[in-house]
């Protein structure tokens, strides 16, 4: 079930003073991907850069890495060009092992993590966030894309009301080991309702349920969160008389 998308304007890393971004962006700006509508403005030289990554969040949420993320290039040094160490790596550089700081603050490297290619390295190195910098080098607005709520909107609406009816389930026990979930749902709950439930689909709404913090998940055993009780009375709030006997909650 995925998950809802927030896109943030968290910098410029150009001179904006002498290169002001032309569609008036600001520091703090958002874009709401709520799985069925974009909310916000965003300027449409971002779009074609932004766009595929709002999609992979959208389904893997919190779970996504950029695949630049595993390049072991991340804990290399920096480096010269050297022939004559060709025989030992097969392409002639030598290590610089020491960081090195540009003091202009426009150079490209600021494009970088500040972190990254620091010797010696660090996990701090490895740019975790997915972001997206636009093509305007001038002024590199640096937008940044995270998971920020389940989404249930769109065709995502069904299995987000899986997902509450669960957090209502597992609350009203305490906790239940993930596998005996399933168990709280009669057959006709199970197989009568879209999507029909197995312990597969279980599994991984539970998951998700825990990447956001609304439940906790001791070994086999979920429990509900402060977090999650929340979540689940603004769901009730906001439903019919017909949908709390339909859903039994």
């Amino acid at each position: 079930m995925p998950f809802q998308v927030k896109v943030t304007l968290v910098a410029f890393l150009g001179d904006i003073n002498r290169y002001p971004c032309h569609f008036c962006h600001n520091v703090g700006d958002e874009i709401i991907f709520d799985g069925e509508k974009y909310i916000g403005r965003l300027c449409a030289d971002v779009w074609p850069s932004i766009a595929p990554k709002v999609y992979a969040i959208h389904t893997a949420g919190p779970r996504y890495a950029d695949p630049t993320e595993y390049y072991p290039f991340w804990y290399a040094p920096l480096s010269v060009k050297d022939p004559s160490l060709k025989k030992y790596d097969g392409l002639g550089f030598r290590c610089v092992l020491q960081t090195i700081e540009e003091p202009q603050q426009y150079h490209m490297r600021n494009l970088m993590p500040p972190t990254a290619f620091n010797w010696p390295p660090s996990e701090s190195g490895v740019p975790k966030d997915t972001v997206v910098l636009c093509p305007d080098i001038r002024s590199s607005a640096l937008f940044k894309i995270e998971a920020f709520d389940l989404s249930e909107k769109g065709h995502c609406t069904p299995y987000f009301r899986r997902e509450m009816v669960i957090l209502h389930k597992v609350q009203a026990k305490g906790s239940l080991p993930t596998d005996k979930i399933l168990d709280e749902f009669s057959k006709q709950e199970q197989e009568g309702i879209y999507p029909a439930m197995s312990q597969l689909l279980v599994n991984r709404l539970v998951e998700e349920l825990g990447l956001m913090g609304y439940v906790e998940v001791d070994g086999a055993e979920v429990a509900v969160t402060a977090k999650g009780k929340k979540k689940l009375d603004t769901f009730k709030s906001d439903l019919t008389q017909e949908e709390v006997l339909a859903l039994g909650i």
